[in-house]
């Protein structure tokens, strides 16, 4: 094992960073963080299969320390988010990779499968997301990312953390410490806030559109796992049903101690991980 690596890599006008766990080489798996989040959020279980892969963990444009967007409206959107994954692709020399993606990032990892370059994936993990988010859970994810809250101290902003994202589920102390260095900026106040722009919201309000696909999921035929959190609202146990018969028909794997959306960092979750891989490919 080896990493983190960091690198930033210039796609379409943008300057995308990526954090890089293994050797170059190896076969390759992409990790697609959420929607206001970043590629950091993967560190234990991208170390963990770093023993076999090439694991690229980039942070999406206006997250992290990747470029923000001139134009949100068009930029901040799935369509935007799978091109730039696939140059990213391309800008690493790679043909094809395995692909784990939590939320937004299992939406970028749907659109690629279901577009004219499907054969780049080899494999496709979904974790906690469909082809419809519910009206309710989006209108909660608005009242959140839409305004970030402001911290005078990194104390309090651990704090907030750890209360906004207990549906992640159980985790040790070290997770959520460095979960809020990769998780903060400062402002021009000097006060700590969250690490993305706030525009990212516009993808709900310009391209409604991409919250309901079922349409692109009927047509993926690339092996297909799903990791829901039980307690989820955002994949709801009708939609995962729904799923579960149709498209590329996956097999899935409940995480009971969970909501939206499992870190996939524990031990047992990361190898539930590794054998979910194994049996796709």
């Amino acid at each position: 094992m080896s990493g983190p690596r960091f690198n930033f890599v210039p796609v379409m006008g943008h300057e995308v960073h990526v954090t890089e766990w293994g050797q170059g080489g190896a076969p390759a798996l992409l990790m697609l963080h959420g929607l206001a989040r970043t590629g950091r959020d993967f560190d234990e279980i991208a170390s963990a299969l770093s023993d076999h892969y090439h694991v690229l963990c980039p942070d999406m444009i206006g997250r992290g320390r990747s470029s923000w967007s001139a134009n949100p409206t068009t930029d901040y959107r799935v369509e935007s988010y799978a091109k730039i994954t696939l140059g990213l692709m391309d800008a690493y020399g790679l043909d094809s990779a395995d692909l784990l993606g939590t939320s937004m990032g299992g939406q970028i990892g749907m659109w690629i499968a279901s577009g004219d370059q499907h054969a780049r994936l080899n494999t496709l993990l979904i974790n906690d997301i469909g082809p419809e988010v519910p009206a309710p859970a989006i209108q909660r994810i608005m009242a959140y990312v839409g305004n970030p809250p402001q911290f005078a101290t990194h104390t309090e902003a651990e704090v907030w953390l750890r209360k906004a994202y207990a549906p992640f589920g159980p985790a040790p102390d070290a997770f959520w410490q460095r979960m809020a260095l990769a998780s903060l900026r400062r402002t021009s106040s000097g006060q700590l806030t969250l690490h993305y722009d706030p525009a990212i919201i516009s993808q709900f309000t310009h391209a409604p559109q991409d919250m309901t696909v079922w349409d692109r999921w009927q047509s993926i035929t690339t092996p297909t796992h799903v990791f829901y959190g039980e307690q989820s609202d955002l994949l709801t146990q009708s939609i995962l049903q729904q799923m579960l018969g149709t498209g590329p028909k996956p097999s899935s794997t409940g995480i009971c101690d969970c909501g939206h959306a499992p870190t996939l960092s524990r031990p047992a979750d990361i190898e539930q991980v590794r054998t979910a891989f194994q049996t796709l490919g």
